[in-house]
């Protein structure tokens, strides 16, 4: 059950691309070649507080097919945020 959601609705930026894989959780989809390094998951984990400030009790993962540092990926799981990489 993936349907895209309107970013809007939870205060999100429209550049932002958010997909409802549940009941209640969602993946925040980012879509590029560059590497995410600790600038951007500080900016990711800005958007998950802000769903979750919406939806309570709800889990967001992230879904990319760009490479992850290592000290994004611990910094955001530490924080509740599950990395998936795919090829999206």
């Amino acid at each position: 059950m993936k349907e895209k959601v309107d970013p809007k609705f939870y205060g999100l930026s429209p550049q932002t691309v958010l997909i409802k894989i549940g009941p209640k959780e969602f993946a925040l989809t980012v879509n590029r070649k560059s590497r995410i390094i600790m600038k951007d998951a500080l900016m990711i984990l800005k958007k998950v507080k802000i769903i979750k400030e919406k939806f309570p009790g709800t889990s967001v993962v992230l879904e990319t097919n760009a490479p992850v540092c290592s000290k994004s990926i611990r910094f955001l799981q530490e924080n509740g945020v599950d990395v998936l990489t795919s090829d999206i």
